[in-house]
């Protein structure tokens, strides 16, 4: 990221912590735009320097945000534009699990205390959403509702020598938080469909093989659980777009346990359902390439990370 300094020059003293996935020798980590429509990829970043992850795309189509050691940036959906840095108050260890209020105000992200905040999207002071009295030890944000009052997250419990990965419900203003699965089996990505109707993610909760991770999604008290993936692949991520019409995820090879890096994967468009599915196209990435909701507003394109070799 040329400049990757300079980008916070508009706080001075403000700095990443410098704990993260480092890029592999003659790797690149590129920004691109995927028109589903015309069926075609355009890059609009990309850097030999810094791992960035996870674009969200702002409600006015104005902004990509992205995070890159512990800092969130903010960039145009166009080609050579210089990203600048979100201010984050305190938060200088964000990971890629951030999502963007419908009404464009306020920026929702994980940090690495296993907290979630709130931040004014144009930046300031974060604000502690969850309450550590909840009895997680961690929550991974993944999406917000349609109206802004409430954060779908993972939770992650240790319960008798038992750790899981739930789903649960947070309420952005009193931090009340409510269970909504619950299985020895993981859950992740999970996220309101548009018209908040549904919640979708992924889970291993029907697959007699560890690792195996199919697209789910049921409602938003937890109920009416319908399993949307039956593969032989390994389905994360799944993302509607704002229209509620396509359904974006990202697909592992057989056999991937967890969403790791440096993976061949697929990203699939298919309807919201998840029929009729297609592949967009394959790339070299996996954990940051599309870990939360990336559409456009135009319900046309989303955007998506991946990290390719000097010799691919």
């Amino acid at each position: 990221m040329d400049g990757h300094t300079s980008t916070t020059d508009d706080y001075p003293g403000y700095a990443a912590t410098t704990s993260w996935r480092q890029l592999l020798p003659g790797q690149r980590s590129r920004l691109t735009v995927f028109d589903v429509v015309a069926r075609s990829a355009t890059c609009v970043f990309e850097t030999e320097d810094f791992v960035i992850e996870a674009p969200n795309w702002t409600p006015d189509g104005e902004r990509l945000v992205f995070n890159c050691d512990g800092l969130l940036y903010g960039t145009a959906p166009e080609e050579d534009s210089q990203p600048r840095v979100i201010y984050t108050g305190a938060v200088t260890d964000s990971n890629n699990d951030h999502v963007i209020s419908a009404d464009g105000r306020f920026l929702y992200l994980s940090s690495q205390d296993g907290h979630l905040y709130e931040v004014p999207i144009a930046g300031g002071e974060a604000r502690r959403v969850t309450r550590p009295d909840d009895g997680l030890e961690a929550r991974y944000l993944h999406g917000i509702s349609p109206d802004g009052g409430t954060l779908v997250h993972i939770g992650c419990r240790r319960l008798g020598g038992v750790t899981t990965y739930n789903i649960y419900a947070v309420g952005v203003r009193d931090g009340a938080t409510h269970r909504l699965t619950e299985s020895e089996r993981p859950h992740d990505g999970v996220e309101y469909s548009p018209d908040g109707r549904w919640l979708y993610f992924n889970s291993e909760r029907c697959s007699e093989r560890a690792g195996h991770s199919q697209v789910f999604r049921m409602r938003p008290d937890g109920t009416g659980v319908e399993q949307l993936t039956f593969d032989h692949r390994v389905n994360w991520f799944p993302h509607l777009s704002p229209d509620g019409a396509v359904l974006v995820y990202l697909s592992y090879s057989t056999g991937v346990q967890g969403h790791p890096a440096n993976e061949p994967v697929l990203l699939r468009v298919a309807d919201s359902d998840a029929r009729n599915a297609w592949d967009a196209v394959e790339v070299f990435g996996g954990q940051g390439t599309i870990n939360v909701n990336s559409w456009a507003p135009d319900s046309r394109r989303f955007a998506y990370v991946d990290y390719p070799l000097e010799d691919a």
